[in-house]
């Protein structure tokens, strides 16, 4: 039960009666007056139970992006209903204008419309609806909250699609849909033309140049069907936030950009993500499901305080296949992290896969490096050049490993990557 505002008002109107009968009787029987009123309206207040409550499915958003959650109301009593319902749900889902005032006559529905905008990843639960419900004087009402379930599942924002059309466009250069031809070590012959001034004459085919009037030479397309593993580090280091986002999802979005691009391509996707144990796993993901699917086994993925288990992740990449691939790392080059724990496993990666490293840099050091007006400062950018010193040296020992590094802040990362994935492709190296 709740009272509303009516009763203190009300109990201040006691004092009119106070006034003209200023005795400690006049006062207990304008209090019993109101307890009386308050007693009557509750009586006469419907019951929450008299409504009839469902939800209608809310199904999957980016994280960032808009949804409306719909909850129906059915007024099952032979009485008019008037209050308050609440739909409420857990703060990351950003309920907003979720207080709706109803009127439901006997046998009336109403449909009740909670806008949601996610602001993290994962599943995100409704918390239950609570019906206040108010009698005929509007003093008191009475009140329950319900369990209604409810679900939105929120999926990474993908914010680096924005740069998916113009690497494809490279990709249809590449892959023979215009008329650029690439020749490579590794790649696929497609067809025969007449030389022209500029061909390599490496790519002269003298046997059929033998059999024409004219010097023909083989054109070469880039080979499909490669295997692309992208290996999502979720330890300690993974929740460091650059810029306040989070190095986790960041890398994700970088992960998504690059699995579009190979899907495109004509290459197969597996996707391994983990800490000190492998937390989700995808098997060749096809070019029409590949985001979808990535999206769905990334949402519920969070940063684990814990070191990553890199040869428990070594492994699930070498249980996926031995066709040779490129695998891609998302993990932080901490100097620290990567001797203790990554560089074990490398050199049985690299001697079966071509290995990418991709990293999200943060933008903080080069700006304390570059800063040195104060003596704080001067100890900060002393700081900032042997956190960048140890950053450099690890990333030539991963380079003379063979690992490609790549390196840049959170927005230049996806398409850094992705454009690594097209030099590699067009120099016929995966």
């Amino acid at each position: 039960m709740t009272i509303s505002g009516r009763v203190p008002l009300l109990v201040l109107l006691g004092f009119a009666a106070v006034l003209v009968r200023p005795t400690g009787s006049t006062v207990w029987l304008w209090l019993v007056l109101v307890l009386v009123l308050c007693g009557v309206d509750l009586l006469l207040a419907p019951r929450p139970t008299s409504l009839c409550l469902a939800r209608r499915p809310v199904g999957t958003v980016r994280q960032g992006e808009p949804i409306e959650s719909l909850l129906a109301v059915d007024n099952t009593s032979t009485r008019t209903v008037r209050g308050v319902v609440r739909d409420a749900w857990q703060p990351t889902a950003g309920a907003t204008s979720n207080r709706h005032r109803i009127r439901l006559g006997p046998g009336d529905r109403a449909a009740l419309v909670t806008p949601l905008l996610p602001r993290r990843r994962g599943d995100l639960h409704a918390l239950g609806v609570t019906l206040r419900l108010r009698g005929p004087l509007g003093l008191v009402a009475r009140q329950r909250t319900i369990a209604v379930p409810g679900t939105v599942r929120s999926l990474p924002p993908f914010d680096s699609r924005k740069h998916l059309p113009s690497r494809l466009a490279r990709l249809r250069d590449l892959d023979g849909r215009s008329a650029v031809r690439v020749r490579g070590q590794g790649t696929e012959f497609d067809s025969l033309r007449e030389y022209v001034r500029g061909d390599d004459v490496r790519s002269i085919d003298w046997r059929a140049s033998a059999r024409t009037p004219h010097v023909v030479v083989r054109t070469w397309q880039p080979e499909r069907d490669r295997r692309v593993v992208l290996v999502l580090d979720t330890s300690r280091t993974s929740a460091g936030r650059v810029e306040d986002v989070p190095r986790l999802d960041s890398a994700m979005d970088a992960a998504l950009l690059l699995a579009a691009l190979a899907a495109r391509a004509g290459d197969r996707i597996d996707f391994v993500a983990g800490d000190r144990r492998v937390r989700s796993r995808l098997r060749s993901a096809g070019a029409r499901e590949v985001s979808a699917r990535l999206q769905d086994a990334m949402a519920d993925l969070e940063p684990v305080i814990a070191e990553a288990d890199w040869d428990a992740l070594a492994g699930a990449v070498q249980g996926l296949g031995r066709q040779r691939a490129l695998v891609v790392l998302l993990t932080p080059l901490e100097p620290s992290a990567i001797e203790e724990g990554l560089l074990t496993v490398l050199p049985a990666l690299t001697r079966h896969h071509r290995v990418v490293l991709a990293s999200v840099r943060d933008p903080e050091l080069d700006r304390l490096a570059s800063t040195r007006d104060t003596i704080d400062e001067v100890y900060d950018a002393a700081a900032a050049e042997q956190s960048g010193s140890r950053r450099r040296r690890t990333s030539e020992l991963l380079t003379k490993l063979g690992v490609d590094v790549v390196d840049a802040d959170a927005e230049r990362l996806p398409p850094a990557l992705a454009d690594h994935y097209l030099s590699l492709k067009a120099r016929g190296l995966l």
